[in-house]
């Protein structure tokens, strides 16, 4: 892996972070060898040359530390917003559990998003900060079809590994559920996808459940999305562009019908799917239950 320099590490505080509430935010890998056929951290304008090659910031923990001591305010810390914090890496180089160590000796909270199985590793820690501190996990799952999981996004744990892993962090407390986001247009955005994701998630002990009916993309995201389309689904292509031309946002045309439906079955459930209502349940324990529709 290569080790690339840094100056800085934590972003500036932010009060109320309309996304999840978080205050702060860090990267410490820059890159991402999950190899998902829609992701946005690709596009050339975050200039991330060579994507697919994971690297680590150099001297990263001594960095944060100082950072963490220096703020003048604690806050819920973001990680995973631009590259996964456990790529196969963090494995043997221990860089987020090390960033968990010091989130939680100096008291501050952390909001993580994976699609990997090795956070299982760190729910000693993250039981540990939200004893003081709020703790968010998000879960990426996009398809709660392992086969089609397996062709968007095949260097990362199957969906069921990761509704596993959900289980397990709810059975230790902590408050976790499902990214749901992007359901990809004319792949993913089905009423039997989002139903079937909707039961495993309440199964499974996840807390919430958060979509975005569609994808976007933009510079070269586009054209390494339809390359991969070309290759896994066979005049698709042709779809995205009658449909959508060269819009950033591509929203499903069934976003409507299937928000209906989503609303309907999480109520029903008692998962949490308002971003407000999210970010008061997990930064107020007590709060864990469905809030606005009642």
């Amino acid at each position: 892996m290569e080790w690339i320099p840094a100056k800085t590490l934590l972003s500036g505080y932010v009060e109320s972070n309309p996304w999840f509430g978080v205050n702060y935010n860090m990267n410490i890998y820059k890159g991402c060898n999950h190899g998902c056929i829609y992701c946005d951290s690709r596009s050339a304008c975050y200039g991330v040359a060579h994507f697919d090659q994971v690297r680590a910031k150099e001297n990263v923990l001594a960095l944060l530390e100082r950072e963490l001591k220096s703020k003048r305010r604690t806050g819920v810390v973001g990680l995973g917003s631009m590259s996964d914090p456990y790529n196969p890496f963090e494995k043997q180089y221990r860089l987020t559990r090390g960033a968990l160590e010091r989130i939680n000796h100096y008291g501050y909270g952390v909001a993580i998003a994976t699609k990997s199985s090795l956070i299982e590793r760190d729910i000693d820690l993250l039981k540990e900060i939200s004893r003081h501190s709020p703790v968010l996990v998000k879960i990426t799952i996009t398809t709660a079809d392992d086969a089609l999981c397996r062709k968007i996004e095949p260097n990362v744990s199957l969906s069921s590994q990761r509704l596993g892993i959900i289980k397990k962090l709810s059975q230790e407390g902590i408050f976790v559920g499902i990214l749901c986001m992007p359901v990809l247009p004319f792949i993913g955005d089905t009423a039997k996808n989002m139903g079937k994701m909707i039961a495993l998630a309440h199964e499974n002990g996840g807390k919430f459940i958060y979509p975005k009916f569609g994808v976007t993309l933009r510079e070269n995201q586009r054209e390494w999305y339809y390359d991969r389309l070309d290759q896994l689904f066979p005049s698709l292509k042709e779809a995205y562009i009658k449909t959508f031309g060269n819009s950033y946002e591509c929203i499903s045309p069934n976003a409507k019908a299937l928000w209906h439906l989503f609303k309907e079955d999480c109520n029903r459930y008692g998962l949490l799917y308002k971003m407000d209502d999210i970010i008061m349940a997990y930064k107020t324990p007590s709060q864990g239950v469905q809030l606005s529709w009642f």
